[in-house]
């Protein structure tokens, strides 16, 4: 199968000038993190910053009621909990491993004084709030207008760009979360999908069969986030 090679850094810190990346490097720890683990809920204090290597966290939104659906994603190309280098932060989502991570991580104390010595950081720091405020307002109009499916399809390319095998293993819950649908619904997109010839689906694991067709199925969105990161971060 033809798939972008994967990241195998992490954007962000391949950009800074090498006398900036030794400032923050004596204070990265580098991480594995299993799917499911939860780093912040909303109103957490954000106490580190991690560089994902490979893998996906998800920014979730969560209501009231119980209800939750994803607003960005975050991989190799960026940086959780960023803005906390600028000035202490609380945590606006959920912030969720949505695979297997590995990763580089840093004090947000310890990213602050490397932001307050480097230029380049700091404008790193501006471009990739630009870039994840414009993932966030596609992904508004994405879920508003467009169909599960696409949706679907655009999930599963946007996860497939940044780790590094085929299978992307899930549940049924996680994927339902991460659409903001009925896992029934999710089952029956799943199997239109597998139909079609472009995925593998059993229980909690999707395997992508033909990215092209893939792409030819997604909403104008997936090109759009990602032309947008390329744009600013050259990511």
């Amino acid at each position: 199968m033809q798939r972008p090679v994967p990241l195998a850094q992490n954007s962000l810190l391949e950009a800074l000038p090498p006398s900036d990346y030794a400032l923050v490097a004596q204070n990265l720890v580098q991480i594995e993190l299993e799917r499911g683990r939860l780093l912040y809920d909303p109103g957490d204090p954000i106490d580190h910053v991690y560089f994902p290597h490979d893998g996906v966290v998800s920014l979730m939104t969560l209501m009231e009621n119980g209800a939750a659906i994803e607003s960005a994603t975050i991989g190799p190309e960026g940086a959780l909990g960023l803005m906390a280098a600028v000035a202490p932060r609380l945590s606006l989502s959920r912030a969720i491993v949505q695979t297997p991570l590995r990763a580089a991580r840093i004090g947000a104390e310890r990213l602050h004084e490397v932001w307050d010595r480097s230029p380049a950081l700091r404008d790193l720091v501006d471009r990739h709030t630009e870039a994840l405020y414009g993932h966030a307002i596609q992904s508004v109009a994405c879920n508003a207008l467009h169909s599960v499916e696409a949706r679907f399809c655009r999930w599963l390319l946007t996860c497939h760009d940044r780790i590094s095998t085929d299978t992307v293993a899930l549940t049924q819950e996680f994927l339902a979360d991460m659409l903001g649908v009925q896992r029934t619904t999710v089952t029956a997109v799943a199997r239109s999908l597998q139909e079609k010839g472009v995925i593998r689906y059993r229980r909690g694991v999707v395997d992508i069969v033909d990215r092209q067709a893939l792409q030819g199925l997604t909403c104008e969105c997936y090109g759009v986030i990602r032309n947008t990161y390329t744009r600013l971060l050259g990511a």
